[in-house]
């Protein structure tokens, strides 16, 4: 969707307005024009026209006959909007509409994107040089004001490949050389975000609509068996299995879930929910029990931008055979110049195993244009309830804010929120600490799933990587609350405020992905899918390693005598992921590393699935936070005599029995046990320790992998 201050289809060439239809028939000329003139006729007189204006002389428009045409000397950003034009109304092979096979069921699920099934979106042309971006329209920079950038960035450690490098709107990314230029293609889909495609073209990577020799993807979640199709070296956006949160139903059941297995105390963050049908007699019952000025949000499961969603009061509005989720209303939220807001939190996950977060240090602040009321006569008016907005634009009160230092308006930066509460006397770092704890727990909900789904269908863990758009509430103790988590969060940039946000975060996160070079054997072998049923190629884990895998395994994690240990012999698996761990936090720009951490320990008693890697960055990270260079010395002497690739002598092999001799014998435990730990509450599973190569592998940085697994009795 567009800002409510954007004519859709207006040439200034021509001075006629072309509508054209979306790809979901929302938009016809009929409804485009009475939009326009409602949003005229409740504006001030003439603000809007100004915007409308100042905004129309910005846009140019490929006239229609050059649309389908397109020659050599286009910039990559132009070859992006002729490709994404021509696209317009078809599918991608690897879209599917936001359906996500989650083990046997086929699931649902709307994007929050609020632009990211435009079509035909105008965006203006840019310089071959540079691009800018403002107001989410591109501007041309000239190049001597461009601050020059190589194409790769290099690792810390030696004998390990760089990776891709992605620029700002300041930076001119050098060219490779031409036979390295070949491989820069990304693979053109219908919803990819414009912000998205101005990186990339900063960064000379070229679309490509046939063919599957492409590195990278940015589009809706697959069926769980497309992911077979991804080859090694290939990134898409999407983890499989990332719906078991990304719908709210299935957060409910996951977080409730956690919450019986680990206590109340530490999964008591979600609002007390109710899945329907099948939960009406525990709802009915809560409903009784709860005081009659007690309110509920009623949610479609997998909805988004506020659709379907209403606050009732009486059962007799509570639908009783829809698919819904129905939520203790919080009925005495934090306040600001006495409007409801929530916050937009960024969170990118990196690796399933060994996981790996990090969180955005910026965010958004997105306010109800209305102020708020308990009353039950305004519950109908979704201005004041809902802060989406997708609702709240089309309110003619609503004020948008293009100053992202500002606080002002109905959209704050996050760390414009920071510095007011902090003017107001709150401990911010501590809020902020309990939002990271929220955003841990809940991703660790998902890890069973998604790791499972991983092994069974993606050839590479490098292959896979997730942006999350969490959202945050805050009640009037300041107690943060999860709301929902966004698989495909919105990066529609249409004003100063959120190209300032989100462009620093996609090109930041473009570089923490970590976007490698392919080998050339790499790309002759065929995808999974096309080598039938046979088993994935995996790097070889060397028996060592298995041996030392289930070990530690085998501890339990109140072993702090021989926990540490894990670090005093690293086997070549163990080099690759601490080396690969090391360089995503050189590239983290304004991310931050949530897990692991210098404090993450606690979080391990969490996990349905004990991973071993898991125990040895957790190890790492207490032992090497507060002196990282000693950590990375250590690497950089290993992968320079090749030990990361099982050819150094540098590091002995790893003896249980030496190992056994330096602790304390009743930390000894038996190397094969299971113990029963379900996957779901209506399975009958149990846990063992198996060993399988590492999904994590990617091009030149193969590694191994154990865990404590679920197996089907």
């Amino acid at each position: 969707m567009r800002d409510k201050h954007f004519v859709p289809g207006f040439t200034p060439r021509s001075g006629t307005y072309t509508v054209k239809k979306k790809q979901d028939g929302r938009f016809s000329r009929h409804n485009m024009v009475n939009e326009i003139l409602s949003e005229m006729a409740c504006s001030p007189a003439g603000a809007l026209l100004g915007s409308v204006t100042s905004q129309i002389s910005a846009i140019h428009l490929t006239q229609e006959g050059q649309e389908t045409s397109s020659s050599s000397s286009a910039s990559p950003l132009e070859e992006f909007l002729v490709v994404d034009r021509q696209h317009a109304g078809q599918h991608c092979d690897m879209q599917v509409d936001g359906e996500e096979e989650l083990l046997d069921d086929l699931e649902t699920l709307c994007s929050d994107d609020d632009d990211s099934s435009s079509i035909n979106d105008t965006m203006a042309s840019a310089s071959v040089t540079s691009l800018t971006l403002h107001s989410g329209i591109e501007e041309s920079v000239g190049e001597e004001d461009l601050q020059e950038r190589p194409a790769l960035v290099p690792s810390l450690f030696p004998l390990i490949p760089p990776t891709l490098y992605f620029g700002t709107a300041e930076e001119k990314v050098n060219l490779l050389p031409a036979e390295q230029m070949k491989l820069l293609k990304w693979k053109m889909s219908t919803i990819t975000p414009k912000i998205v495609k101005a990186t990339l073209a900063r960064s000379n990577f070229k679309v490509t609509q046939t063919g599957d020799d492409w590195l990278g993807f940015w589009g809706h979640c697959m069926k769980t068996c497309g992911f077979k199709t991804v080859r090694k070296y290939q990134k898409v956006n999407h983890y499989p299995g990332i719906f078991q949160i990304g719908r709210k139903d299935r957060l409910c059941r996951n977080l409730s879930r956690m919450r019986a297995r680990c206590g109340r105390q530490e999964f008591n963050f979600f609002p007390r929910s109710f899945i329907l049908p099948q939960d009406i007699k525990q709802l009915r019952k809560a409903w009784e029990d709860s005081s009659p000025r007690q309110k509920w949000i009623i949610k479609p499961p997998a909805s988004a931008r506020g659709e379907g969603i209403q606050v009732v009061y009486k059962w007799s509005q509570v639908p009783r055979k829809r698919a819904l989720l129905v939520q203790e209303y919080l009925q005495k939220p934090y306040l600001i110049n006495g409007s409801k807001f929530d916050l937009r939190i960024y969170v990118y996950v990196t690796s399933y195993d060994p996981l790996r977060i990090y969180i955005f240090t910026d965010g958004l602040v997105r306010f109800a244009s209305c102020k708020y009321s308990s009353s039950v006569k305004t519950l109908h008016n979704r201005f004041i309830h809902l802060t989406n907005f997708s609702v709240n634009k089309h309110n003619c009160g609503y004020k948008a804010n293009g100053d992202s230092q500002g606080c002002q308006e109905h959209k704050w930066a996050l760390k414009a929120l920071w510095r007011y509460l902090g003017s107001k006397g709150i401990n911010t770092s501590l809020l902020w600490e309990k939002i990271k704890d929220i955003v841990i727990k809940t991703i660790i909900a998902s890890e069973p799933y998604v790791n499972s789904l991983l092994k069974m269908n993606v050839s590479s863990n490098y292959s896979c990587h997730e942006l999350l758009g969490f959202d945050i509430i805050l009640d009037e103790k300041l107690k943060p609350w999860l709301l929902e988590v966004n698989v495909s969060p919105s990066l529609n940039s249409s004003t100063g405020l959120d190209v300032s946000v989100k462009g620093q975060m996609v090109r930041d996160l473009l570089n923490l992905a970590g976007f490698l070079l392919p080998q050339k054997e790499d790309m002759a072998a065929p995808s999974s899918a096309h080598r039938g049923n046979k088993e994935k190629s995996k790097p070889d884990v060397s028996a060592n390693e298995k041996d030392k895998q289930v070990f530690y395994l085998t501890q339990r994690s109140t072993d702090q005598d021989i926990l540490p240990t894990v670090l005093d012999v690293l086997t070549p698996g163990d080099i690759r992921v601490l080396a690969q761990s090391e360089d995503e936090m050189n590239r983290r720009g304004q991310f931050e590393r949530i897990f692991p951490s210098p404090v993450s320990s606690r979080y391990l008693r969490f996990f349905e699935c004990r991973r071993y890697f898991n125990i040895l960055l957790d190890q790492w990270e207490q032992k090497y936070w507060a002196n990282r260079t000693k950590g990375i010395s250590l690497l950089t002497a290993l992968c320079q005599s090749g030990a990361h690739q099982g050819t150094g002598d540098l590091s002995p092999m790893w003896n249980k029995n030496r190992m056994m001799s330096t602790v304390q014998p009743h930390t000894h435990r038996q190397e094969h046990r299971q113990v029963n730990c379900p996957c779901d509450e209506d399975s009958d599973s149990h846990w063992e320790v198996t060993l399988d190569p590492s999904p994590n592998a990617s091009p030149g940085l193969g590694s191994s992998s154990s865990s404590i697994s679920c197996a089907s009795p």
